[in-house]
């Protein structure tokens, strides 16, 4: 019995050790499937935030493993990009969702970057023809370039979550070889400010002035109001306004957009001639400040002078001797030689006149300078549409002096149709 007793005690002993060790590792493998499940889903919840392009991808630009191999991709942090290596190939999507090329790819497609279209203060700026046949430009860092490669993450970052079409398009990025390189989508028709200033081009015609400005203030209104959290570009000026084939226009070069700042000690960044003079005496950033530069930037497309030649205090004298909607003719572009309409020129004018006021909560918000810019066009549109119904109306009035039937009653259905369009032309309620 004893024998018993002690062979049933260590029994019980050995199943409790055995059912505490099962139910340990039972426990592990249910947080171990919980933490793995928590994972997953939140992987797959940013990628369907992060948006892949797949525009402008070459040979090199190949998207994750996970998709075509057995094995899952090893994910590892490097230089603020998500590398992702699988069984066979290593492969990079940044964390912005932009695309990575290679290095060599890019010097082929830029004849080993022979083909220069610009230069600025990131560097130099490289035409390049794709092996997708996709023409693109490539903005390479210079070695002394002031933005630094701070400011060419800045961008990268940015651009992976901003999408408009105001906007410029990045396609890629090239961090390899010690060279770091933007490529962006090719605009045909290059900056605003060459069309402004260089003489090898036409003048632009009034009209296309104004649409060109109203795409730019969209292209603002997104970065203050659309994007979760708002961008301040901090250095909007003709340099940084790209015009594609259709002279559609595009805001460009983010190296400096940040959110709102107030930072006492931080250097003075930005373009002279452009930057808002509470910025300067503050070091307070915020959206106002933009729309100073963006009231700078409709000076510079009525006047067709450079900012850093003077541009305000011409302004300034303007503004003296207007009186309401009279008074800013004087500071119109030569070169248009009087083909705009005044009423528009003063609109626009009065609104600049706005955004440069130096009490920046005096300024519009760029939603109030699309919405001012939107009636500009629309009246302008208005007017030809007017012009072009009271034409054939007169021809028909002046052949009644030899039909006496016919003629009148197409006149009558032309007021007719005038009636439904001024209907069709009423916003919906």
């Amino acid at each position: 019995m004893k024998g018993v007793s002690w062979g049933l005690i260590i029994g019980v002993t050995v199943g409790v050790v055995i059912g505490v060790l099962l139910a340990t590792v039972a426990l592990f493998c249910v947080r171990f499937r919980k933490k793995r499940a928590q994972i997953g889903s939140s992987s797959s919840r940013r990628a369907s935030t992060i948006p892949i392009r797949a525009n402008g991808a070459d040979t090199c630009t190949v998207l994750s493993d996970s998709t075509t191999g057995q094995e899952s991709p090893r994910a590892t942090e490097a230089n603020g990009s998500l590398w992702l290596e699988g069984p066979k190939r290593k492969t990079v999507v940044s964390v912005s969702g932009i695309p990575k090329y290679c290095y060599k790819d890019l010097q082929k497609a830029t004849s080993n970057f022979t083909t220069l279209i610009g230069q600025g203060a990131f560097g130099p700026v490289y035409k390049a023809q794709m092996s997708t046949g996709e023409t693109v430009a490539v903005k390479v860092l210079a070695t002394d370039s002031k933005q630094g490669e701070k400011e060419f993450q800045t961008e990268v970052i940015l651009l992976g979550r901003l999408h408009h079409r105001n906007l410029v398009n990045l396609v890629g990025y090239c961090a390899e070889k010690g060279q770091h390189m933007l490529i962006y989508v090719y605009m045909t028709n290059g900056s605003l400010a060459s069309h402004l200033y260089d003489e090898n081009h036409e003048p632009l015609k009034w009209d296309l002035r104004i649409n060109i400005a109203l795409d730019v203030a969209r292209g603002l209104e997104y970065l203050h109001d659309g994007a979760v959290p708002p961008v301040v570009h901090r250095d909007i000026k003709s340099n940084n306004i790209l015009l594609d084939r259709s002279m559609n226009a595009r805001v460009a070069d983010f190296g400096l957009s940040r959110e709102e700042m107030v930072n006492h000690h931080a250097p003075i960044r930005g373009t002279f001639g452009y930057l808002d003079p509470e910025y300067v005496s503050s070091r307070s950033f915020t959206k106002k400040s933009d729309v100073y530069s963006f009231g700078v930037l409709l000076f510079e497309l009525i006047a067709g002078r450079n900012p850093q030649q003077g541009l305000m205090e011409y302004v300034e004298l303007a503004a003296i001797n207007s009186d309401g909607k009279e008074g800013w003719e004087e500071i119109v572009d030569s070169r248009i030689d009087g083909n705009c309409d005044m009423d528009e020129l003063h609109d626009m004018a009065t609104l600049a006149y706005k955004c440069i006021n130096r009490i920046s909560r005096k300024r519009p918000n760029m939603r109030d300078v699309v919405q001012a810019l939107s009636r500009i066009v629309k009246e302008r549109q208005n007017k030809k549409r007017r012009s072009r119904q009271f034409l054939p109306i007169t021809i028909k009035e002046e052949s009644t002096d030899h039909e006496n039937v016919g003629p009148q009653t197409s006149i009558s259905d032309d007021h007719r149709q005038d009636s439904f369009d001024s209907f069709s032309d009423l916003p919906d309620v």
